[in-house]
């Protein structure tokens, strides 16, 4: 039996987005073994038939010690599990775990699911990161992006390597029979909403002072935020936001169907270096209009005022004025530009793209080792 190994942060992740490209080589008779760090959804993966191995990436750790350590990591299980191909997502696993693969000579193909805070920032920390993800991927003969600025990142800081091909996938695509298109709302309340990691760079601040102003304006909106707080200091800021009346602070949720049922318009205000939004490609499948930043990651998902409205980043006027164009347009219009969002995502983010498009390139690789 073919073995495939998925490096990957953790089992959530695996799950939720990588969870169609499992089944699939499953199918294909592949034995799959993820290694990540094992938090939800491990019984989910092993009932599809996939083998786990735990391991911590440090995600947000720059100790090089730890990281050198991960790759040592990376290479004893790979030794031992001796796979056909090796599949890499996020960045640490496309660093550490691609050069594990080319000092193996395993056969591999990253994912760039974006390029984080540090590679987007000029500096020592992005000149450092930039050089060690050159030396991941140096040995890849496919890419996979998930969109054309991050790309375009990688060929003009000449981390490309000369002989890899260049794909680029619509994110991780979504699952359309996962997210249907719900009947929208005929209630006379509007429903913002909001779901993300609690962060700056997400774009919460934004949303807290335009969920105010609106609020203050039209009695009938409710701005719904759902997500955990990954800096503790947003907890009491919630807490006094939901207390003002301005925001109804839902916490981390398992199941986002019935707040994509309830939503109105789905909000996302962010500025982190996104691959592609996954809350913008699932609020859309679900029929739902979206109020969007016009950055890589976001700006894909959206045709503006269509199936939504753009605003630049780090404006708060501009996204206090497109809640005020989303109020002014009328019910049947919004339902418009929902399922014209529904169209988009069958049209260009079915994930069974992805599917498609990883299996080719697992086929490719065969081709070249006969």
């Amino acid at each position: 039996m073919k073995k495939a190994v998925m490096l990957i942060n953790d089992t959530t992740y695996a799950f939720n987005l990588r969870g169609a490209v499992i089944e699939k080589l499953i199918d294909e008779d592949f034995e799959v073994v993820i290694v990540g760090q094992l938090l939800k959804y491990q019984d989910k993966l092993k009932a599809m038939g996939a083998k786990l191995i735990g391991v911590e990436t440090g995600r947000h750790g720059t100790n090089p010690i730890s990281d050198l350590q991960l790759m040592q990591t990376y290479r004893k299980i790979l030794k031992a599990e001796k796979p056909d191909v090796v599949l890499t997502y996020n960045i640490k696993p496309n660093v550490y775990g691609g050069m594990a693969c080319q000092q193996l000579k395993i056969p591999y193909l990253p994912n760039v699911t974006g390029l984080g805070t540090p590679v987007e920032n000029p500096g020592p920390l992005q000149a450092l990161t930039t050089r060690l993800y050159k030396m991941g991927v140096a040995g890849a003969s496919c890419i996979f992006f998930q969109n054309s600025e991050n790309q375009r990142f990688f060929e003009a800081h000449k981390m490309m390597p000369k002989h890899a091909k260049i794909r680029l996938l619509p994110g991780s695509g979504v699952d359309l029979e996962s997210h249907p298109a719900f009947p929208y709302p005929e209630e006379e309340t509007v429903h913002f909403q909001f779901t993300s990691r609690i962060l700056k760079e997400k774009g919460i601040d934004l949303y807290l002072a335009a969920a105010k102003r609106i609020h203050a304006e039209y009695p009938n909106t409710v701005f719904h935020i759902c997500g955990g707080c990954d800096d503790s200091a947003y907890e009491e800021i919630l807490k006094q936001a939901q207390e003002a009346g301005d925001v109804v602070y839902h916490g981390q949720q398992k199941d986002m169907i019935p707040f994509l049922k309830q939503a109105s318009c789905i909000v996302h205000p962010s500025y982190y270096p996104e691959g592609m939004s996954n809350v913008l490609l699932e609020g859309a499948a679900s029929a739902r209009p979206i109020i969007a930043t016009d950055r890589a990651g976001c700006r894909e998902t959206v045709e503006d005022g269509v199936t939504g409205f753009l605003i630049p980043i780090q404006d708060e006027e501009a996204l206090v004025h497109a809640l005020e164009r989303f109020m002014q347009i009328t019910p049947e219009q919004r339902k418009a530009m929902g399922l014209a969002g529904r169209v988009k995502m069958e049209r260009e983010f079915d994930r069974k793209i992805v599917v498609k498009a990883y299996l080719e390139e697992i086929q490719a690789l065969e081709g070249n080792d006969e």
